[in-house]
């Protein structure tokens, strides 16, 4: 048995790893979220926090809150879009430390948190300014409460429950996973059935309903857009044997040794449970409702979109659970293996972060432009933003682009000095934005109403769509701006990213169709640069 010095010694190593580690993780985080440009969905966030609101046609209003927050302290830029999300990010291995530490003890608490900054999703968390970041930060808080609150039962542990749970819910529709988690605890486990009987645990369900209230609010006001789009038009809701692939999917995002890890720990925390009941069943429970629900939902629901991060909440707790499950179990005399894990978790992380810094610059970007995950989301805007302010300077006219995602990041880069428009393109539909955008009156109808007959200056990102559905989309572009001139383009990474600017009028009238047109230059134009 060791003494108190020895267990006191080993105790400041693990906190000195995990605080080093905290930090130079944390500043590589910090260099990324100032350099990295915002991707479609990100600036569209940003464009979102101009227009203050209950919620959105594709999201709770947390997000677009929280970077309108930011931008009042820090200014307009990526610093004040992001820091808010880097702080908030940036507390997860702290949670899980806290966790761990909580229904274990602090040495697991440390080992805990270590792990926490080695998963490449958790650890990473926070470089960019999405909802993921509140989402999953609220579900791991509201975990902690939970435990505390079972144990002691004390009304400030219910309150930070509640709180916790409604943070959730204003930050993304996901927030009903942390809820059926948590529900399928209160059912199945005699300690969960025992919290129904507990008034605190009514409060905090009071109180977590109040985060409702916004996302209810705003569905009423858009007559249920943001509903339609979350639980109707992005999933499919048929069965796609493609979707099967999902463990693939995450072994990749964990890193494949701690993957299967987690996997084993989440088995042996289901068969602790039911032999020795706290805190292997909530343990047991949430983990096993995130990762085998999300691969169910997976199966029918949208796959054309990134999903990896889904079951991240999943894991977190695990993470608690493997340092005191290791210690006991065959696996722990095996160290080579067990450092062989950490260290490929490790890697990975850093590989992501590597990853990024390369997309974060154009010399990086250029590295990458041969590979097929090139990072076509961060990279061209700067240029093409900058070549729209230019080109505008020169001829004055309505600024338009052809999607979204190219609109808000164009305003974005010009600070928003000018409205930017955008034409009916499929890929509003497809991510949720085209209530949104016509709320705003950025939409063709609203610029048609607006500025008939007026010069127009069009942006088209000529790679947005996949291959397969440009030609469709491209086509209808010359009836949909008025003898199009070309003034430029901007053929950039070996022409992973094409840009085009044309200068022409609003129409006075467009066809509920739009014609596809072969003889469109447009089209030709674009057609002759992709060959």
């Amino acid at each position: 048995m060791r003494d108190g010095s020895s267990v006191a010694v080993d105790l400041a190593r693990w906190r000195g790893a995990f605080v080093i580690g905290f930090l130079a993780l944390f500043l590589i985080k910090l260099m990324l979220a100032v350099t990295l440009s915002p991707f479609g969905d990100e600036a569209f966030y940003w464009q979102e926090s101009r227009h203050l609101a209950w919620g959105y046609s594709d999201l709770p209003p947390l997000t677009a809150w929280l970077i309108r927050f930011g931008e009042a302290v820090a200014g307009h830029g990526l610093l004040g879009m992001r820091w808010p999300f880097l702080l908030i990010g940036s507390a997860l291995p702290w949670l899980v430390w806290a966790f761990a530490r909580y229904v274990f003890d602090e040495r697991a608490g440390w080992q805990a948190g270590l792990l926490c900054l080695a998963l490449p999703l958790a650890g990473s968390l926070g470089v960019l300014a999405l909802p993921d970041v509140p989402l999953t930060v609220a579900t791991m808080l509201a975990l902690l409460a939970l435990v505390r609150a079972m144990d002691d039962d004390r009304l400030h542990d219910w309150w930070l429950l509640g709180v916790a749970l409604a943070i959730a819910w204003l930050t993304h529709y996901r927030a009903a996973m942390p809820m059926l988690a948590g529900l399928l605890f209160c059912v199945l486990t005699a300690r969960g059935r025992r919290q129904w009987r507990r008034g605190g645990f009514w409060l905090a369900l009071g109180v977590a309903a109040l985060g409702l209230l916004p996302l209810l609010i705003s569905n009423w006001q858009q007559h249920g857009a943001g509903l339609a789009f979350q639980l109707l038009e992005r999933h499919p809701w048929t069965f796609h044997a493609d979707a099967l692939v999902q463990p693939l999917e995450q072994a990749i995002a964990c890193t494949p040794l701690l993957y299967a890890l987690l996997l084993w720990a989440v088995w042996q925390c289901w068969k602790r449970n039911r032999q020795e009941g706290a805190p292997w069943d909530v343990i047991a429970t949430v983990s096993l409702s995130f990762i085998v629900l999300y691969f169910v939902l997976g199966l029918f629901a949208d796959d054309r979109r990134f999903r990896a991060h889904w079951p991240l909440a999943g894991y977190l707790p695990l993470l608690a659970a493997l340092p005191v499950l290791l210690r006991h179990e065959v696996l722990a005399r095996r160290r080579s293996w067990l450092v062989v894990t950490f260290g490929l978790a490790v890697l990975g992380q850093l590989g992501g972060l590597f990853y990024l810094g390369l997309a974060a610059s154009p010399e990086g970007a250029r590295v990458l432009a041969g590979v097929k995950a090139f990072p076509a989301s961060f990279v061209g805007w700067r240029e093409s933003g900058d070549a729209a302010g230019e080109l505008l300077s020169q001829h004055p006219a309505v600024l338009v682009a052809d999607h979204a995602g190219m609109a808000v990041e164009i305003a974005f880069r010009l600070g928003d000095r000018v409205p930017v428009y955008t034409l009916d393109s499929p890929l509003n539909v497809k991510h949720g934005r085209a209530p949104q955008l016509a709320i705003w009156q950025r939409d063709e109808t609203a610029l048609r109403n607006a500025h008939a007959g007026e010069p127009m200056l069009l942006v088209v990102d000529e790679a947005a769509l996949l291959v397969h559905e440009r030609p469709a989309w491209l086509r209808t572009l010359c009836s949909r701006i008025d003898e199009p001139r070309l003034l430029r383009r901007l053929d950039l990474f070996d022409g992973r990213r094409r840009f085009a600017f044309y200068l022409g009028r609003v129409p006075t009238a467009v066809p509920v169709l739009a014609q596809s047109d072969d003889q469109c230059s447009i089209w030709q134009f674009a057609h002759k640069a992709e060959r």
